[in-house]
């Protein structure tokens, strides 16, 4: 068995195709299926179904799936550990951050990390909380930042953050006169909210299992940049992280009564090793939000 044979597996696992697969690697489509059927010798089973064109995993093709990732993350976690013994001065961090707050608050700490190490290369990667956690349990990146009350047990987990949650109404709006608006009443109304995956929705439907009702509402989107405008058109009302709004003049942001708060957390994959860039980030992440929104 050849890593060579594990790379093109989980490639074309992901993708769904051999041909796809091939381009994304860069590598001629014969030498990938050729590949392909020797690990199928060594291992004497089938991994894929290849029927009609549609290309998906066997039974055993799924076991051997997680043996693969397993492998390649024990692999790639020795180079990594590997090269810091030799001193290499380079380095990666992959890093999840939803969308919301890679443009309302982790712009600063970015800037400043690179700024700190400017040797290191920094890939932001943007995706609701429930993708995220799914992304860094199969080894697609390398952490990322994560919300909610319950934490999968898969990950480790550092919590920098706690920011209020607020209604967020335009200025005619009659909650706009409030200084806070129990949740029953926010139910009420038109909302304008976030699809399924989004932190805020998942605090949203906690919320509703725990006090009850129903929600009324008329529009959704996983974009948060129209969210903003649909609101401040009157479409609806909504909720937001209080930084999203804190100089927004256009929406006028209410608490809850009584209040309610999202704790942010930093996750990697738990038992995994955590290479020296990405220990840098995480050490320098909580450093400089030491205190920052703590109630």
């Amino acid at each position: 068995m050849e890593i060579r044979q594990l790379r093109y597996f989980l490639e074309i696992a992901r993708l769904g195709s051999f041909t796809r697969a091939a381009e994304q690697l860069r590598v001629a489509q014969p030498a990938v299926s050729m590949a392909i059927r020797k690990l199928e010798e060594t291992l004497e089973l089938v991994l894929f179904n290849r029927q009609d064109r549609k290309v998906s995993l066997t039974a055993e093709g799924e076991i051997f799936r997680e043996h693969a990732r397993r492998i390649l993350g024990d692999l790639e976690s020795a180079e990594q550990e590997m090269a810091e013994l030799r001193g290499l001065g380079r380095g990666e961090v992959r890093v999840g951050i939803p969308p919301m707050l890679s443009a309302y608050f982790f712009p600063a700490i970015i800037r400043d990390f690179t700024r700190r190490y400017p040797a290191l290369h920094l890939s932001v990667h943007g995706e609701g909380t429930w993708r995220l956690q799914k992304m860094i349990s199969q080894g697609e990146l390398d952490m990322g930042v994560i919300a909610g009350r319950s934490v999968p047990d898969t990950l480790e987990c550092r919590h920098f953050l706690q920011e209020e949650v607020v209604i967020c109404v335009p200025p005619g709006h009659p909650f706009a006169q409030h200084r806070s608006v129990p949740f029953a009443e926010f139910i009420g109304e038109p909302l304008v909210f976030f699809k399924e995956g989004y932190y805020l929705r998942e605090l949203f439907f906690e919320e509703l299992r725990e006090k009850g009702g129903t929600p009324n509402i008329v529009f959704e989107t996983n974009l948060y940049s129209l969210i903003k405008p649909l609101v401040r058109d009157g479409l609806g009302i909504t909720s937001f992280l209080r930084m999203v709004v804190a100089n927004d003049n256009d929406l006028i942001a209410v608490s809850f009564d009584p209040p309610l708060h999202l704790d942010l957390m930093i996750a990697w994959k738990k038992h995994t090793y955590l290479s020296r860039p990405n220990r840098a980030f995480v050490d320098f992440l909580l450093a400089q939000t030491q205190g920052h929104g703590d109630t």
